[in-house]
């Protein structure tokens, strides 16, 4: 008999029922007071458009470089607000999505891009250490886990074990569930982290710095500038950032907008906005934690095409998401797209097939929130107005570590010299458009279900999925 089995749709109602419909990281009384919305006009040398990790920090780095540059950023809601608060926490390592991403995608540049992710990864420590934010960080690790015999063969791969590869007993020591078979642990590249802490930390040292932020405060258009103005003494045709209130020019901008309304069509091309979704627990008692075991606190996601992130809290709440992988016809990014009772029902019910040994565990917490994603699974980069204008997007879920690295590659285009960053093939190049609808929807959507598929075969990928492989074109779950 099928385990879910066990679990009836009103014992799981029962256990979705006290969930606030609101992130766990942002519903905390340590959250901020928003700083007042623009009104008026100001003037800056760099602008930032979006108040998430990837824009705080672009401001912080930048005030960093050079004390005396004049920095303004603007957001359309709070800081942290969008994905930046509503993730599950995992600051990785990979800029490329992973190993068998990165080498495929950038074969020539993949050991130089992993060796610049984990400097990034311990950047962010750093600060964390020296600025003393309470983020909860903990560099414990991610445990890939195979639930099914092909991901083992997958992770097991041929010839000797990879490092860090536990056999089903040896895992079982680690995390206890009857679905596990073997699994990988990375044991450095990945840190849990409370991830609106973090960037509350971030936007604390960028205001101490010196860096004016506007929240409540959409941006609603942005042009060259029709008029020169003067940025430190010097005549600049600048940027003009339109808001309802008020406008900034700026010498330079950078826009950090993830998946909502980027201002460039080149962008906009380029992203999807899929929806993924998230359920928090109660705090687990001693007993409970003790018969799931979890001692190293690493945090875990299954093997599978389709698959679950999860990890533990700072006050032993399980934090359980992922699996659905929701895009709506469109493009469109909706409040009401937060909330998915059928996703939460599945979600529950794979919670409970994990650790059938927390049954009467309830939830406290569900939420939901859109991931830019792009169709080479990790961020591209790029510059609009002769070079005054730069972006990032398309993180594609890995956007807590990467983004630190984005704002760097931002800072580069925008200063006009060569780098080493900008030099980086990860960095010139940029993934293949997504269609307009109503082909995307029907691509993704046919996609979803031969993703689906894969993973109850075996992890064989049909005709559809080996096109789209060779197109360059990819949807994560």
């Amino acid at each position: 008999m099928n385990r879910l089995a066990q679990f009836g749709t009103l014992r799981i109602d029962d256990a979705i029922a006290p969930a606030k419909p609101v992130s766990f990281w942002l519903d905390d009384p340590a959250a901020p007071r928003p700083q007042p919305p623009l009104t008026g006009t100001v003037y800056a040398d760099l602008a930032v458009v979006g108040a998430g990790f990837t824009g705080l920090w672009t401001a912080f780095l930048a005030k960093q470089a050079d004390p005396a540059l004049s920095v303004v950023v603007v957001e359309g809601e709070r800081a942290g607000w969008a994905a930046t608060g509503r993730n599950g926490g995992f600051c990785e390592a990979s800029l490329t999505h992973g190993e068998a991403n990165g080498r495929a995608r950038f074969p020539d540049s993949f050991d130089r891009l992993q060796e610049l992710g984990m400097e990034n990864l311990d950047a962010i420590e750093q600060f964390v250490k020296e600025h003393e934010v309470d983020c909860g960080w903990e560099r414990t690790g991610q445990l890939s886990v195979a639930t099914a015999p092909w991901q083992l063969e997958e992770l097991r791969g041929e010839g000797p074990p990879p490092p860090g590869f536990l056999d089903r007993e040896a895992l079982l020591e680690e995390v206890s569930s009857p679905t596990y078979l073997g699994g990988v642990w990375d044991r450095d590249g990945c840190a849990m982290v409370n991830p609106a802490r973090l960037a509350w930390g971030i936007r604390s040292a960028c205001l101490e710095a010196g860096v004016r932020i506007f929240e409540h405060t959409p941006v609603v258009g942005m042009s060259r500038g029709s008029t020169g103005h003067r940025i430190r003494g010097l005549l600049s045709p600048g940027v003009e950032l339109q808001t309802a209130t008020g406008r900034v020019r700026a010498d330079r901008v950078a826009l950090a907008t993830n998946a909502f309304g980027p201002l460039l069509q080149r962008v906009r091309l380029r992203i999807v906005p899929v929806y993924d979704h998230v359920l928090v627990t109660e705090p687990l008692s001693e007993e409970q934690l003790g018969a799931i075991g979890w001692r190293h606190r690493q945090g875990l996601s299954d093997a599978g095409n389709q698959f679950h992130y999860y990890r533990l809290t700072e006050d032993n709440r399980i934090l359980w998401g992922g699996w659905d992988a929701i895009y709506h016809y469109g493009r469109k990014v909706r409040p009401e797209y937060d909330q998915r009772p059928a996703t939460f029902h599945t979600l529950a019910r794979h919670f409970y097939e994990t650790f059938p040994q927390l049954d009467g565990v309830r939830f406290t917490h569900r939420w939901g929130g859109a991931i830019d994603t792009s169709g080479r699974f990790c961020a591209f980069f790029g510059t609009a107005a002769g070079g005054r204008v730069a972006y990032a997007a398309g993180y594609t879920g890995l956007g807590v570590g990467a983004s630190r690295f984005g704002a760097r590659v931002m800072l580069d285009l925008l200063s006009g010299r060569r780098t080493e960053l900008t030099d980086l093939e990860l960095v010139r190049t940029k993934p293949t458009p997504f269609p307009p609808e109503p082909f995307a929807w029907l691509v993704i959507q046919a996609t979803r279900l031969s993703i689906a598929h894969a993973d109850a075969h075996g992890g064989r990928r049909n005709a559809w999925l080996r096109l789209l492989d060779r197109l360059g074109l990819g949807f994560d779950s």
